[in-house]
């Protein structure tokens, strides 16, 4: 049996400014596929904007191959800035997958052609159940655009593949829209970074917005703090058992009088204080900076950057003690 003959013709070998040259192209192809598409946001856009703000269940993002990667990314966006969203495979949806959807629910459909077999066996389901359908396609006139609800019009001039077949502006193109789209919602929800914080716990940000004072500071016996009759040389061995930079100036009752800190000493030994005779009272910086243990750890943070100073106490609205964190605890934290 005859096999079809096979280039054996090696490809011509490149050059640094071949390569370069390449690399441009493609970026400079995409670049404005995204510019052409900035002016074709139009009200199709906005109708489609609205489609999905009034959605009571979830947005279902779907797309076969390339468009699949994409619209599972599409998805991913918009769960994490409020707009509940997951991605649904059109093949499996066709074997049974399909019972994901609800009434409640919108299909955000990806498909450059606008015809790919497994989205369109879809859209009699998606009719009979009345649930609204959001086309992104390079093809008005296709079949897709033509059943959706909303087409939104994401045609590209040209792929960046040198041969123009291999998805490349056009699935750009297509993240790119599903962007704008979790971003207008995003303002249309009135989206906050404390929100966004509670989407994403294990992130920097989660951690920054989320954590309290309480969850970072020092408690208990950890608290550096000694009487107002205490010699400084006692504050000082205070302050290094505890290791925080301070030490807190507190009554019989737990109240805070006063805080003593490196620059505190530093201070003292300018005056040439006998640190076994001279009490924590006549040292100490009374109306020290303070901070509630509700706070969050992020308001800690800004207060020690506005002062200049690397510790802090915690008190409650009775002034009493509950904590002492530091600099090194909230970079720990990730903080900072």
């Amino acid at each position: 049996m005859a096999t079809p003959a096979q280039s054996t013709t090696a490809p011509e070998p490149l050059d640094e400014a071949a390569l370069l040259a390449l690399g441009r192209r493609t970026l400079g192809i995409e670049a404005e596929a995204i510019t052409v598409l900035a002016r074709r946001v139009d009200g199709d856009f906005v109708r489609a904007c609205r489609l999905l703000e009034g959605c009571r269940g979830r947005v279902i993002v779907t797309g076969m191959g390339k468009s699949g990667h994409i619209a599972g990314k599409i998805a991913a966006t918009l769960a994490s800035t409020g707009t509940p969203a997951f991605f649904l495979h059109p093949a499996e949806a066709g074997h049974g997958d399909v019972g994901m959807i609800t009434r409640e629910d919108l299909v955000l459909a990806l498909s450059n052609s606008g015809e790919t077999d497994e989205i369109l066996v879809l859209v009699p389901v998606l009719k009979r159940l009345g649930v609204p359908l959001v086309a992104l396609t390079g093809n008005p006139a296709s079949t897709l655009a033509r059943a959706a609800e909303v087409h939104v019009d994401v045609s590209v001039p040209e792929e960046a593949c040198p041969l123009n077949l291999a998805p490349t502006a056009s699935t750009t193109a297509a993240l790119a829209m599903g962007d704008a789209l979790a971003v207008a919602l995003l303002r249309l929800r009135g989206f906050t970074e404390e929100d966004f914080a509670r989407s994403h716990p294990g992130g920097s940000l989660g951690r920054r917005l989320l954590l309290h004072v309480a969850d970072v500071m020092h408690t208990g016996d950890e608290i550096p703090r000694v009487g107002p009759d205490s010699m400084v040389s006692e504050g000082l061995l205070e302050m290094s058992r505890k290791g925080l930079g301070l030490t807190a100036i507190v009554s019989a009752e737990g109240r805070l009088l006063g805080i003593f800190t490196d620059g505190d000493l530093r201070r003292a030994l300018d005056r040439r204080l006998d640190i076994h005779a001279t009490p924590m009272r006549s040292v100490m910086t009374a109306n020290a900076r303070t901070i509630g243990a509700r706070e969050l750890a992020a308001e800690a943070v800004l207060l020690m950057e506005r002062h200049r100073i690397t510790a802090l106490l915690v008190v409650d609205a009775e002034q009493s003690v509950q904590g002492a964190l530091n600099v090194h605890d909230l970079l720990r934290a990730g903080v900072m």
